[in-house]
């Protein structure tokens, strides 16, 4: 008994609230930084999980994961509406209903959560639309269904619920809390852990009563790929690296030999297919680092002065970064290792493009080519500008149009068939 007592001492003197903060568009991105975070704190003994969050909306697909994320958590998850003036609208509404304790601060709204399409409406024929009609009413009233199952496991106001969905109706904090749509109001983050403190959860069949009292806190930051992919994902910057891609593509061909501009416009291409969700991630990695070695295979077939081998050092960074998946249960790649081998690489490709443009211009030894400018000896007197010469170790025909006398010193300038064409020295 004792031996368990001080166990659970030591367990809670180094349990820790763990803090993820989001703020922009529900995207693949999103849902995997929750994951990752939510993974870590339950690694490293967590006891509680806040997630800070802001958003304008995004992907049923997301939100999807991130629940799924809160339900598999073996602790608390406390979602928080943050900073005054933020929101959780769309399907950030639906993800703060899902947590086991939701929270806002003041001047904060959240609903507007009824589905729409990516793509606008069409308009080119009424049986169309019909199916688009009848299409639309089936993703309502699956999302219906979804936030009514969210809103009665948690102890939300159903009714309310379903109104954000079919009705898009939006609350302040205040009138959240006032028809049980969150638990409570805090002004801050201190604010938020002190009201935490004693409140009791019933989850997985377990009842948790949260302590915050002189805890140790931890935050954790999106990591630079995931800032990385972030930027890609905001659909105005997704836009621009696809035409950018397709112009820099079509110059590329319009101008063979170019490189810049079919370096570049390769690379946006494929970072715009995937901030338009056309390509999953692993996709966008794996396509990235076979552009960047057919870049340097190609430095090597056409020297362009680096462009090719700096192009291909790039996408292989950017690709090696976009597949290796952050919190890997088989540990992180290293970025230093990263840099290192693409960088080896660069100098690499380089080094051996060098040479070679060094062997294409330096002159020719073997051949006829290889005989221009050796100097020898005339062996004959020349008669009508034509004699013998002693040139690299060989006996060689020769003509010339200057009178040359045996013995002479004789450089060849020019190859005709199997006869040198030399001058005197």
């Amino acid at each position: 008994m004792v031996v368990l007592a001080l166990l659970l001492l030591i367990n809670l003197a180094f349990s820790t609230v763990f803090i993820a903060r989001w703020e922009g568009p529900i995207t693949p991105v999103a849902a995997d930084y929750v994951e990752r975070a939510i993974k870590k704190a339950k690694r490293e003994n967590g006891t509680l999980f806040i997630l800070v969050l802001n958003t304008p909306g995004g992907l049923m697909e997301s939100m999807r994961s991130i629940i799924q994320s809160f339900e598999v958590a073996p602790f608390p998850v406390v979602v928080y509406v943050y900073p005054p003036g933020g929101r959780a609208a769309s399907a950030g509404a639906i993800i703060t209903l899902a947590a086991d304790i939701a929270a806002m601060a003041p001047e904060t709204n959240i609903g507007a959560a009824h589905p729409v399409f990516a793509t606008p409406t069409d308009q080119n024929g009424e049986k169309r639309e019909k199916g688009r009609d009848v299409m639309m009413e089936k993703v309502l009233q699956d999302t219906l269904a979804f936030v009514r199952a969210i809103a009665k496991e948690k102890g939300r106001n159903v009714e309310i619920a379903e109104k954000m969905v079919r009705e898009s109706i939006s609350l302040t904090a205040d009138e959240a809390l006032k028809l049980r749509v969150i638990d409570l109001i805090a002004h801050d983050i201190n604010d938020l852990i002190e009201k935490l403190n004693g409140r009791k959860v019933t989850k997985l069949g377990k009842v948790f009563t949260i302590e915050t009292t002189n805890k140790n806190i931890v935050t954790i930051k999106p990591s630079v790929r995931e800032q990385f992919l972030k930027i890609l994902t905001n659909p105005t910057v997704a836009y621009l690296l696809l035409m950018i891609g397709f112009y820099g593509i079509f110059f590329e061909l319009y101008n063979p030999g170019a490189i810049i501009p079919g370096v570049v416009g390769a690379i946006s291409l494929l970072l715009g297919l995937y901030g338009l969700s056309v390509i999953s991630i692993n996709w966008l990695g794996l396509l990235l680092i076979i552009l960047g070695v057919l870049f340097f295979i190609l430095e090597l077939l056409t020297p362009s002065f680096g462009a090719l081998a700096v192009g291909g050092t790039l996408s292989i960074i950017l690709g090696s970064l976009m597949l290796i998946e952050e919190g890997s249960p088989y540990g992180d790649l290293s970025k230093k290792l990263i840099l290192s081998v693409s960088l080896f690489s660069a100098l690499f490709f380089l080094s051996v493009g060098y040479l070679g443009m060094e062997a294409q211009r330096k002159k020719k030894l073997t051949g006829a080519e290889g005989m221009i400018g050796e100097e020898g000896e005339v062996l004959t007197d020349f008669k009508e500008g034509k004699g013998k010469v002693f040139v690299h170790g060989e006996i060689w025909n020769a003509e010339s149009k200057e009178e040359l006398k045996k013995g002479d010193k004789i450089k060849v300038v020019g190859v005709k068939g199997l006869t040198l064409i030399v001058e005197k020295v």
